[in-house]
């Protein structure tokens, strides 16, 4: 793998290794990072287009309200609408002026109405700031600046932080920017902020702690924004913020990063790869079934480079190519394998855990010290959670290594016994932003843990702050139900568990028949696609206007109906609830009549008689059950009322695949009941605050 592309504003050097997961830089920077969106910029075009269309990119984070607003000939026009950013730009669109900055707010502080959406301003309109994040002194904050004599039009934490910088300039007689320095010593909690000044049409000022914001760089031009999918169109070069930092923009000298207290720093200009075509529905309804129907294409590019098949004797057919088919063959361009080889060696390369880690003055590989230890802690949160479970199933059955699952939001906050010499902490976050696990990694690392992170946003703060990981490269996910990131995810931890596995403690027979097996998948995801959907479809139909619907798997499918629970009351509103199969005698049982249809996986593995058990056992209490089972098995055909059927795979493996229909159910039901998919209420793409 290469590292990622890179220059300095002085050298143009690349540092040998600008991020701890070694892998080039191929994805929008920090995609779905973040709860609201902020996106800002100076130049020459006419802003209220740049920030309208970027924060019409920004729409799958999840807001309620939309804002603008933009300095032109010493005036500073603001914009605000309750709803959509379409409503915003109904009123937006023909305001002049080329310095401005648009937020999307999913509220925290206060209802979302006009008066509390942002931007926000101090009394005599002298500046107007957008905000990220939760200041969690605002309380004492305001009451202080009460008792100054300010007065608050809103309900929002972010109006406070306005009247502080107010109060810091008038008092102090300081700058906008000293101003802003000086007021955000005084501020605990989370920020990412930009501001625009009445008085300096040439000046933008942002700042972060525990919010992304991301820096673009054109051509006498720069935007700022918390996603670069707001600003991709305009440039690909950018520079991640990092907590602490601020960015001033001089539309005469540039821009300098500096720490928040004032010490200039000379931080990499990263270019980005990849396309526009990622971020758009591409024809589909919604992003959500673009990303369930691009998933084979996703695992594709999740094992390009890692999974291979080695013939042990010279190629003898053309290798598949990317230009052939956007699906892998069995003979696949990712295993690097060719079709009439006598004999194949399977292998898996993860090289940001294979490669060399500094820490405390000591060099050793991250897989030495993943297969040393005697106890390994994944931390998430949501689905990401789910696919921690699965991994926590890989690494025990496969490693025989003892793994515990924490919330990142709860295991920061008990009194963890962590021990360093035996312990390391795998963190997984689809957007390499969500704040309880980037918590839990700071937490650890503090404690003197090694830790590795699993994401799928390039050069996020997970990524930089981590020893070692893996990326996901399964692409852009927009939509805020995670589907292709959890089938990514499980996808890494099976690669990241065969790969510990090798040699140790799984035979060679398992480990080539697995590897094989996970290097098909894409193709058999594909298979379920094509011959499984209309099936849902019907399903859907009937148990559309459901109260309540119950998910049952065991073992390794068990995180998957915790998964399919939580996309059904996701996406749909219906309660849905996830259980082991076995537990439904604890108490679920009472809830199950006629009406109640109830999921179960119930693949042809090791337990699958005790989960055919738990069928008969939903059916005697007139239960309606939709069973998903192995292709070829029909045994459940006259005792359920439907039966979708999944390839037959290895146990480990199926989650990948068991997982797809209930994606399928989910978001057609959703549909047919007139959901929101995409945006679903009261929910964002990601958190990043508590």
């Amino acid at each position: 793998f290469e590292a990622a592309s890179c220059t300095t504003p002085s050298s143009g050097s690349c540092p040998t290794q600008p991020f701890p997961f070694n892998t080039a830089v191929f994805l929008f920077s920090e995609t779905s990072a973040k709860m609201c969106g902020i996106t800002a910029y100076l130049g020459k075009k006419q802003a209220s287009t740049v920030l309208l269309s970027g924060l019409a990119r920004l729409e799958y984070r999840g807001y309620d309200s939309a804002g603008v607003a933009i300095v032109n000939a010493g005036e500073l026009c603001i914009k605000k609408k309750v709803g959509k950013v379409k409503e915003l730009h109904a009123v937006a669109k023909d305001l002049q002026g080329d310095v401005g900055i648009g937020h999307t707010r999913w509220a925290t502080h206060g209802e979302p109405t006009e008066r509390n959406a942002h931007p926000h301003t101090p009394k005599d309109l002298n500046f107007a700031l957008v905000h990220n994040g939760i200041i969690e002194n605002f309380g004492a904050l305001r009451e202080s600046l009460k008792r100054k004599g300010h007065e608050f039009y809103s309900d929002t934490d972010t109006e406070v932080l306005v009247k502080l910088i107010d109060d810091c300039m008038k008092k102090s007689n300081l700058s906008l920017e000293a101003a802003t320095r000086q007021a955000l010593t005084q501020v605990v909690g989370a920020y990412g902020l930009v501001i625009v000044s009445k008085e300096n049409p040439d000046l933008l000022i942002s700042a972060r702690m525990g919010s992304p914001l991301i820096l673009g760089i054109g051509e006498e031009e720069w935007f700022l924004a918390s996603d670069a999918s707001a600003f991709l169109e305009h440039t690909r070069q950018v520079v991640h913020l990092n907590d602490g930092e601020m960015v001033v923009i001089n539309r005469k000298t540039g821009y300098q990063v500096s720490t928040i207290s004032g010490d200039d720093l000379n931080p990499e200009t990263v270019e980005l790869e990849g396309s526009l075509d990622l971020i758009e529905k591409g024809g589909y309804k919604h992003y959500m079934i673009k990303e369930i129907m691009e998933q084979p294409i996703a695992l594709n590019n999740c094992m390009r480079g890692r999974v291979r098949l080695h013939a042990t004797s010279a190629p003898t057919a053309r290798r598949a190519s990317t230009c052939d088919s956007p699906l892998p063959t069995t003979s696949g361009l990712f295993l690097g394998a060719e079709t009439d080889a006598p004999k194949e060696q399977p292998h898996i390369n993860l090289g940001g855990i294979e490669q060399t880690i500094l820490k405390d003055d000591q060099s050793f590989s991250g897989l030495d010290k993943l297969r040393q230890a005697r106890r390994i802690i994944i931390c998430a949160c949501g689905t990401s959670w789910h696919a921690g479970l699965v991994g926590e199933y890989l690494i025990e059955d496969l490693c025989k290594i003892p793994v515990e699952v924490e919330y990142a939001s709860e295991f920061r906050y008990r009194a963890v016994v962590l021990r360093p010499e035996e312990d390391c902490v795998i963190v997984i976050s689809q957007s390499g932003e969500t704040a309880d696990t980037l918590a839990a990694l700071r937490h650890a690392k503090e404690a003197g843990c090694m830790v590795f992170g699993i994401v799928n946003t390039v050069g996020s703060t997970i990524a930089r702050e981590t020893d070692g990981g893996i990326y996901l490269h399964a692409g852009p996910e927009i939509g805020v139900a995670s589907t292709k990131a959890f089938t990514a995810q499980v996808t890494v931890l099976a690669m990241l568990a065969l790969r510990m596995a090798h040699g140790r403690t799984i035979d060679e027979a398992r480990y080539t028949k697995m590897v094989k097996e996970l290097s098909e998948i894409p193709e058999l995801i594909q298979s379920i696609l094509e011959s499984e959907e209309q099936r849902l479809i019907e399903i859907g139909k009937v148990y559309r206007y459901a109260h309540h619907c119950l998910f049952l798997g065991r073992g390794y499918n068990y995180p998957v109906a915790l998964e399919g629970a939580l996309k059904m009351k996701e996406i749909s509103y219906i309660h849905a609830e996830g259980y082991p199969a076995a537990e439904m005698k604890h108490g679920p049982i009472a809830l199950i009549d006629n009406l109640m249809p109830v999921v179960v996986i119930a693949m042809k593995d090791s337990i699958y008689e005790k989960v055919k058990s738990n069928i008969m056992e939903v059916r005697a209490r007139k239960g309606c059950v939709i069973v998903i089972t192995d292709a070829g098995n029909h045994e459940l055909d006259d005792i359920c009322e439907y039966v979708i059927h999944v390839p037959a795979i290895s146990e480990p493996l199926s989650p990948i695949l068991t997982v797809v229909p209930l994606q399928l159910l989910s978001y057609h039901i959703a549909v047919m009941r007139g959901c929101d998919v995409d945006m679903p209420r009261n929910l964002a793409k990601s958190v990043t605050t508590e």
